[in-house]
C-alpha cells in the first residue's frame, strides 16, 4: 500500500474521508440555516440605514421612537417627542416606523 493510501486510512480500515465527512455535512447545514440568513439580514440593516432621510420614523434599540430631523455624518438627530431632541449613533436604529 502507498504513503497516500496510508494517510486516508486510520486503525479501523475506514478512510479518513468518511470520518470528516459528517462534520463537513454539519457545518453545510449550519451555514445556510443560521450564518447565511444572518448575514443578509444584517445587511438589508445596512441599506435600510444608508437610505433613511429627514421626517423618517425610526426606531432605536432602546425603544425610542422618533423622527429624523438631521443626518449627520455617523449620526442622526431626531425628535422623540413634541421638543425632546436626541443625538443617536446609525447604528442604533433597528428599523423604520411604518406609516399606516
Amino acid at each position: 500500500m502507498n504513503n497516500f493510501a496510508m494517510f486516508f486510512q486510520d486503525a479501523g480500515g475506514t478512510s479518513l474521508i468518511w470520518s470528516i465527512l459528517p462534520f463537513v455535512l454539519i457545518f453545510g447545514i449550519f451555514y445556510f440555516l443560521v450564518i447565511l440568513p444572518q448575514k443578509r439580514q444584517k445587511q438589508q440593516l445596512q441599506d435600510m440605514i444608508s437610505q433613511l432621510k429627514i421626517n423618517d420614523e425610526v426606531v432605536t434599540n432602546g425603544g425610542v421612537i422618533g423622527t429624523i430631523k438631521e443626518v449627520r455624518e455617523t449620526s442622526y438627530v431626531i425628535q422623540s417627542a413634541e421638543k425632546s431632541f436626541i443625538e443617536i449613533g446609525k447604528q442604533a436604529v433597528v428599523g423604520k416606523k411604518e406609516t399606516k
